[in-house]
Parts: structure tokens; C-alpha cells; sequence
């Protein structure tokens, strides 16, 4: 009879496939520790499917538009801050791809956006992130500039896309299908890629921007209108990075 230490050790290395005929072969044991254990998996598993669950829900435009070839995830991060550019991330994923865990970047932990931003594009058929900075932004405004940043970042995946999904939007000067999807960060599991990689990589600009600007605390708030960030910028004034369109009823 094996140990209780043996089939732990067959649990935490078997797939969720074969947890399930484990826990079937140590069924009918009556010792505690391994009935404690058949529970926890039991647990674990019906955890899995349930998120499973979301992550099908979450790829109903994936499923509608399957006989597209290369379905393309646009989203963009960065419209609100008062300092910093707008980043757009583009994703294409392999059919039927599970990634799990993903979700609209603002529902999740930072650590949990920095683990899905390396399997992302590990798994992904291609990737790009496109920035309009702010001096762009100052000039064309914000939503141009999600525009600009959107169509570099389309530009430079290494494979050429037939379908966009995009969060709500339509951009312009863009000769591709596009669907605009409402909430499709939450809605779409292409979008809501997109929207980890454009996350993960401004968040990393404004950590940049933090050591070269420090004051302002942009490794912590992102160049958002923080109320510590609001205090830095009227005592300290705007550096080369703040939106001069964003921030003239903030300061003198």
C-alpha cells in the first residue's frame, strides 16, 4: 500500500486529467489523510472547470468568427493619466488556446498580469505593442492617439491578421475586418491579452520614467491623478512627461 507521502506526491505531478482517475483508484482507502486529500483535489478540480467555464464564455467572438484564419485582440491601456504615453497591445492567439486566469488586465493582481504577460506570448501566434506618446497626445488628443498607437501596434505583428476584436472602438485607416465589442476586455479572450500586454509593458515604461523623474511616484500610481501625485506636481511642476492637455486646471 502506498504511503500517504507516495500519493501526494501522485497528485501534485498528475495532470487534471489524471487527478481524476487517482482520485477514483484511492477511493475506497479509508485512512484520513488520503480521504482529506481526495477532498482538497476535489475541490481543486471542480475550481478548474468552473474557470474553464468563464475562460468558454470568454471566447464566444473566438467561436463566432472561427473561420477566420488569425483573429487579432486590440486593446489599448493609458487613456486617463496625467503624464506618460497610451500603449496598445496587439494579440493574435492559436485556436482554441487556454490561458488560464486571463481577464480584462484591471481585475487582476499585478503578479497575476506579470505571469499572464510571459505565457501570453509564449503561447500567442504573434504579438505587437504600438505608443503614442504624450506629445502626441497633446497634439492629435488621446483618442487619435489610441488610434495611432493601435494601428503601429497592428503594424508590427510578425503575422498579418484577417479579424480584429476590439474593445468598443473602430479604428480608422485600418483595411481589416473589425468588430467593436462592448466591454470586450472582459468579453473576449483575444481583447483581454491584448489589454495584459499593453498593461504589463506601460506599467514597466512608467517604473522606467519613475528612476528618471523621481518625485512623482510614477512607479507606484502610473502617471494617474493620484492625489500624492496631484501634491507632486503642484509643488514640483510638470516634467518632460506630464500631458499639457491633461493637467492645465491642476497647476498655476
Amino acid at each position: 500500500m502506498e504511503s500517504i507521502a507516495e500519493i501526494t506526491k501522485a497528485f501534485k505531478s498528475a495532470s487534471p486529467e489524471q487527478i481524476s482517475g487517482l482520485m477514483e483508484q484511492f477511493a475506497t482507502d479509508e485512512r484520513a489523510g488520503v480521504q482529506k486529500l481526495i477532498l482538497q483535489q476535489k475541490k481543486q478540480l471542480e475550481k478548474l472547470n468552473k474557470e474553464r467555464e468563464r475562460l468558454y464564455k470568454m471566447s464566444e467572438f473566438e467561436r463566432k468568427y472561427k473561420d477566420y484564419s488569425f483573429i487579432c485582440g486590440i486593446d489599448e491601456v493609458g487613456r486617463g493619466p496625467l503624464a506618460g504615453p497610451v500603449v496598445a497591445g496587439a494579440v493574435i492567439l492559436p485556436k482554441d488556446c487556454e490561458i488560464l486566469y486571463l481577464n480584462d488586465s484591471k481585475k487582476l493582481s499585478e503578479k497575476r498580469r506579470e505571469e499572464l504577460y510571459v505565457e501570453i506570448k509564449e503561447k500567442a501566434v504573434a504579438y505587437a505593442t504600438g505608443v503614442a506618446s504624450w506629445e502626441v497626445i497633446d497634439e492629435i488628443n488621446i483618442l487619435n492617439a489610441t488610434y495611432v498607437a493601435m494601428r503601429e501596434a497592428i503594424s508590427k505583428l510578425s503575422v498579418e491578421p484577417d479579424l480584429l476584436l476590439n474593445d468598443a472602438v473602430t479604428i480608422p485607416k485600418v483595411n481589416i475586418k473589425q468588430v467593436g465589442i462592448i466591454h470586450g476586455d472582459a468579453s473576449s479572450v483575444s481583447i483581454a491579452a491584448a489589454s495584459v500586454l499593453a498593461k504589463v509593458e506601460r506599467d514597466h515604461m512608467m517604473e522606467e520614467y519613475d528612476r528618471k523623474y523621481p518625485g512623482y511616484s510614477f512607479a507606484k500610481n502610473k502617471g494617474y491623478g493620484t492625489a500624492e501625485h496631484i501634491e507632486a506636481l503642484r509643488k514640483l511642476g510638470p516634467c518632460p512627461i506630464h500631458r499639457r492637455s491633461f493637467i492645465g486646471n491642476l497647476i498655476p
